[in-house]
């Protein structure tokens, strides 16, 4: 039951040193212990105002609101026995010395927070126990209806702050105006305020125990404005209707270790630009910084040019780099500042949604990078919240990464772990999405990553117990939730398990990128061909280790910035012979046990490193040379997508068996085999600049060997050496295998044959 209030406590008030405005704002019900009797008492917070009155909304009659304190604090008593009317307020606010404007507006108080019960008991215990997987459902900005009167829900975890404000362009950024209430002990504050709607722009104003005063983006915020502001934008992300359903059923009934993946990995805002004299049809113009008269496209624009282009190139998902909202265009996008935004850069969450339910209708799965490794210290992120070390721990040892520039999440308090679980999950269940690959692993596995000073766990080591167990958390939800659905790790050590389940000690992953051998493969491939005889083990070492985690095989955008030179670059010898080994080093990715990604630009050549604030090299495709090697990306593709052999057991031991791996000259040759027996396919690959025309090599089985891709033919701006079709079979058992054939390597080339039976007279012959 609410009180009169004394002049001291009017001052406390009025300077926000109150936890909950509810027992002072709003209707109240006042018993009068002398007579018994009970009167209402309904009091208003709104400042810089001159006059204030309650209206009745029936007869529209206006009582006048006595100032219990100046332009600020506002109150009414009705006569007793006189029931409280439906109402609404009406002031009268100065705002420049010319004189006033007149305002109405619901009052946020007479509806308790125990009515709206948006944010209930159970929600707070899930939470607080880090186990509420859809959170974002609560917390954050949420349009709802409260006795049929429309408005916004306002909820925000801030536990150590004094007071927490809702400030927008609906109450001119005053603080001092709606005031949250927190709920509890739970550290969450919420208020509903009526009248607000979708299209907002709000953010919290945060009071500290000290008395300082931050103004924060919404954690749990949607969306954000374009960059430089800051602001968070009250969206419903209920509106699109997906078309997407059979994509998604026919996901859930499909195992991805068993299919084919190959990923084309984009930057969204570098893949291509628009001109700012032809803005876009819908959503707005965002221009690109240091790039005059040019913009961003936008998600719908892209879906219209980038997904028909994957879908011709033949691969099989579109990994986006961090679409999660952050402050710098020159950038990745790694340094993330809304974890539930979908940056805003290109167009509205609507216009994603569009993006992801057109790639899915096109046959293509989205992967987006995901980044829970570490945030930004921006004043209005995450970083000190509410006055204290909230989300990053607090001991710089272990809270941040000082070569980034960045604060560590603390994955030890449950509402941390909850906030980035069910964000994972957010992105699945909001925006379709297939999968999540996952940044910076090893960064938070180890406690000294990266650190001269570091803190152990409590036994010692240097192991980051805390983050297995999220990652554990993480990994077993995604797959509950979403069968069918890829969580890869980048994670760059010798870790165990990365891709074991979490049951059996694994950190649940069900793919991990093959740092390795990509390493190994650059190295070698940037030798001159003459001194390769001396490095044999760079091409064949990751077969002693390829079926220990499930692999994926990445040449990604790390591999072309920061002096490393485009893939071509890569390469030695002249233009041609670049080429060459290029596609003799994709063919050998394509072939080897592993599922596959390229970066943007990889599939035609680009020599220049990749530039942020430019298109892709796009112009090069008018010459020969690049426009084939994009010809042969597509064909890799297909041949990926037609041979179960190269796909079905990328994972198992019993998929692979070396021909030959001894000829240190530069050539291996092995078999693939499908989950069919009937299924297998022989790779010879020729990593010298020399023809080797009576190359000999032992096959399993007797019969036509068809010549099914040869990364040296004409169509790929190769020399057209090869095996007219193929080549039958010797009965001289070779390399301990009983026939054998006598093929034509090209020069640095990659050839895959396939296996036919002969006919039962050639079998009887």
């Amino acid at each position: 039951m609410a009180f009169l209030l004394s002049a001291e406590q009017v001052g406390q008030f009025v300077s926000n040193q109150w936890q909950d405005p509810y027992a002072v704002l709003g209707p109240h019900q006042i018993e009068n212990e002398e007579t018994s009797e009970s009167f209402w008492l309904v009091r208003a917070l709104i400042p810089n105002a001159k006059q204030v009155w309650l209206v009745e909304r029936a007869t529209e009659q206006a009582h006048p609101m006595q100032p219990l304190h100046p332009e600020t604090l506002f109150e009414l008593r009705l006569k007793p026995g006189i029931p409280l009317p439906d109402y609404f307020l009406r002031a009268q606010r100065v705002w420049d010395p010319e004189g006033y404007q007149l305002e109405e507006w619901e009052d946020p108080y007479r509806f308790p927070l125990e009515q709206v019960d948006h944010v209930g008991e159970v929600d707070r215990y899930l939470f607080g126990e880090g186990n509420h997987h859809r959170i974002y459902d609560k917390l954050g900005a949420h349009a709802i209806s409260v006795a049929g009167v429309a408005g916004v829900h306002f909820a925000v975890w801030a536990p150590n702050a004094r007071n927490v404000s809702v400030i927008g362009d609906f109450n001119h950024w005053d603080g001092r105006q709606h005031q949250m209430k927190m709920l509890g002990e739970s550290g969450i504050w919420a208020v509903f305020i009526p009248g607000v709607s979708v299209g907002a722009i709000y953010k919290y104003e945060v009071k500290t125990a000290w008395g300082d005063i931050y103004e924060k983006s919404d954690p749990y915020g949607f969306q954000q404005e374009v960059r430089p502001k800051t602001g968070s934008i009250v969206t419903d992300l209920n509106t699109y209707t997906w078309g997407d359903q059979a994509w998604l059923e026919k996901r859930a009934a499909t195992e991805p270790l068993r299919s084919p993946v190959s990923v084309y990995e984009v930057h969204l805002g570098s893949w291509m630009h628009g001109s700012t004299e032809d803005p876009p049809a819908s959503g707005q113009s965002v221009p690109v910084d240091q790039k005059p008269n040019t913009r961003f496209l936008t998600y719908r624009e892209l879906a219209d040019k980038l997904i028909p282009y994957v879908k011709e190139l033949g691969f099989t998902h579109i990994e986006l780099l961090p679409v999660a909202e952050h402050p710098f265009d020159g950038s990745w996008g790694y340094q993330v500042i809304g974890h539930y935004a979908a940056t805003s850069r290109y167009g509205s969450p609507q216009d994603f949604m569009y993006f992801v339910d057109q790639a899915h209708q096109a046959g293509i799965g989205v992967i987006i990078d995901w980044v829970p490794g570490h945030f930004p210290k921006d004043g209005h992120g995450l970083a000190f919240f509410d006055g204290t070390h909230l989300y990053e721990y607090g001991d710089s040892r272990k809270g941040e990464h000082k070569g980034w520039g960045t604060l560590v999440f603390n994955y030890g308090r449950n509402e941390v772990r909850n906030y980035l679980v069910a964000n994972a999950l957010f992105w699945f269940e909001k925006y379709h999405i297939d999968g999540i690959r996952v940044d910076a692993v090893a960064s938070m596995l180890y406690l000294d990553y990266d650190r001269k000073e570091w803190i152990p766990n409590p036994y010692g080591g240097r192991e980051h117990i805390e983050a297995i167990d999220f990652f554990r958390q993480l990994n077993t939800l995604i797959f509950q939730y979403n069968p069918g659905a890829l969580s890869i790790a980048e994670e760059s050590t010798a870790w165990p398990m990365v891709t074991w389940p979490a049951h059996v000690g694994g950190l649940g992953f069900n793919l991990k990128w093959n740092m390795g051998w990509m390493h190994d493969m650059l190295d070698y491939f940037h030798m001159d061909p003459w001194f390769r005889q001396f490095h044999p083990n760079l091409v064949t070492f990751s077969l002693m280790y390829a079926f220990s985690e499930n692999y994926m095989l990445a040449f990604s955008h790390d591999e072309v910035v920061h002096g490393k030179s485009h893939m071509l670059g890569k390469m030695p010898g002249d233009h041609w012979h670049k080429f060459a080994s290029l596609r003799a080093l994709y063919g050998y990715m394509f072939t080897h046990p592993g599922k596959k990604t390229l970066f943007m630009s990889m599939e035609f050549g680009q020599w220049n490193e990749w530039n942020v604030w430019a298109d892709l090299d796009w112009e090069l495709l008018q010459f020969e040379p690049h426009a084939k090697l994009r010809n042969y990306v597509a064909s890799l593709n297909h041949l990926l997508r037609s041979e179960p052999a190269l796909y079905t057991q990328d994972i198992k031991p019993e998929g692979f068996r070396w021909i030959d791996c001894s000829d240190h000259r530069g050539i291996v040759s092995f078999i693939r085999y499908g989950e069919d027996p009937r299924e297998w396919v022989v790779v010879v690959c020729n990593f010298t600049p020399v023809v080797w025309p009576n190359y000999r090599i032992g096959v399993p089985s007797r019969g036509f060997y068809r010549e099914v891709f040869n990364s040296d033919a004409v169509e790929f701006w190769g020399s057209g050496v090869g095996n007219l079709g193929g080549k039958w079979t010797d009965d001289w058992a070779y390399h301990g295998l009983p026939y054998s054939l006598d093929l034509c390597l090209p020069q640095l080339s990659t050839l895959v044959l396939k296996w036919r039976p002969p006919d039962p007279v050639q079998a009887q012959e």
